[in-house]
This record gives structure tokens, sequence and C-alpha cells, in this order.
């Protein structure tokens, strides 16, 4: 089941939308729990990050949606953004907000299948298993999409997370990559393996993950750019 959220101020739109979610539903076998938002301050307010795919209207009497989207990334930085609108000339806005996608109105059936099968495409390969490691003699279980990178520091890997959680452990970097295979992550340095989604920069021998700049080593530089590459042309943000 993916979760989607409409926001969008016109009924006729947003009853658009769902018969194409319907409609793709009925050819794929994908199934989607849609709710639909109005007005994009009630969509905002109380927030739960359950959400995997958040349409946006750009043009609402509110809130326009370039700054519903500014705010949203504040509370979610890894939820699926598409902008649906009417006015192209603001989808390139949508890099500064990391949107997936944009679809132009009048949204046609046969542009919205294209652009949502990339979407659960990309939305699917994000959704991995959590891993389980042990701090402290406890048990956690962890989500890939939640982690910044992995680090090796003395004999321990510790695990650096999107809220500022720090989980130190025992295994071996090789092994946790094995356990991120296809999730997105790749070696800057033989002691760092980060994850692409969270890249915000490269420049020299450093890369910035978040809000943090790690070093990268000349050895793996390459790599690591081919593997930034790859995950920004397969959709990634």
């Amino acid at each position: 089941m993916i979760n989607i959220a409409i926001v969008e101020d016109e009924t006729k739109t947003q009853e658009q939308l769902k018969s194409y979610f319907d409609a793709y539903s009925l050819k794929t076998g994908e199934q989607f729990r849609i709710v639909c938002f109005s007005n994009p301050v009630l969509f905002l307010t109380g927030y739960k990050t359950n959400y995997d795919l958040v349409l946006m209207d750009i043009e609402m009497p509110s809130m326009n949606g370039m700054e519903a989207a500014r705010r949203l990334r504040q509370l979610d930085n890894t939820v699926m953004l598409i902008f649906v609108t009417n006015m192209a000339q603001y989808a390139v806005e949508g890099y500064s907000v990391d949107a997936f996608d944009y679809i132009v109105k009048p949204v046609s059936a046969e542009d919205f299948a294209l652009k949502l099968d990339r979407a659960v495409e990309r939305i699917k390969s994000r959704s991995c298993a959590k891993i389980k490691i042990t701090v402290d003699y406890a048990v956690r279980l962890l989500d890939p999409n939640k982690i910044l990178y992995v680090e090796v520091t003395g004999h321990k890997l510790v695990y650096h997370m999107d809220d500022g959680g720090v989980y130190p452990t025992s295994g071996t970097l090789k092994e946790t990559e094995e356990k991120l295979k296809g999730a997105g992550f790749a070696k800057c340095n033989n002691c760092y393996l980060v994850n692409l989604r969270y890249v915000s920069g490269v420049s020299g021998q450093t890369v910035t993950v978040g809000k943090e700049e790690l070093q990268m080593s000349f050895p793996k530089r390459k790599d690591f750019i081919r593997a930034l590459n790859d995950y920004l042309a397969g959709g990634g943000t």
C-alpha cells in the first residue's frame, strides 16, 4: 500500500487525480491510500511522516505550493514530492525543494501514468527492510531512508541518523554495505558509507551530507561520483 497526499484546492482536479490512481490500480494491481487536502495549511498542521508521495498544486489561495513545499521539507526531507501546475516555469524552482517531478495541467491520463510509473519504482526501491543493530545490548531497527551515513571509528561502526541520532555498534563497513545494497548508498572513502539522498554538494575532496562535510579519498572519488550521478539520473533527489 502506497500512501498518497493530494494538496489541491480545486475539487475537480482532486477527483480527476483520484480517478487516475484508480485506473492505475486496475491496470497494475498497485494499491493506494489517498487523502486529499484543499488547503496546504491543513495539510501541514499536525503533519505526520507517513506519506510516500505528495502531489502539490502550486497555485493555491491560502499559501502557494512552493512555500508549502519549503515548509514540508522542514518537517519531512524524504517524502517524494510532485508538483501539479499550469505554470511550467515554476518547475525549475522545484529543485530547491527536492521535487521528484512535475505534471502540467490539464493533466492527461497518459502523462500521469508515465510519471506515476517512475514514482512507484522509486518508492519501492526506497522502501527496503529495516536493518537490525545492537546498541548497548539493546536491539534497534533502523530505517535505511533515515540514515545519513555510516562511519568507521576505532573498532566501532557509528550510524548517523537524519534526526541527529548517533548509534555506535559492532561490525564492519563491508557487512553494512552488503545490508544496504540497492538502497542508494556509496562509499566516499574507506571510513564512510553515505546515503546519496542526503548529498547536497561535492567540492574537491569533500562531500556535504546533510549539514556535515565528509572527506572523500582520491581512490574512491570516481566511483562515488558515478554512483551519485546514477542515483540522480534514476530520479533520486
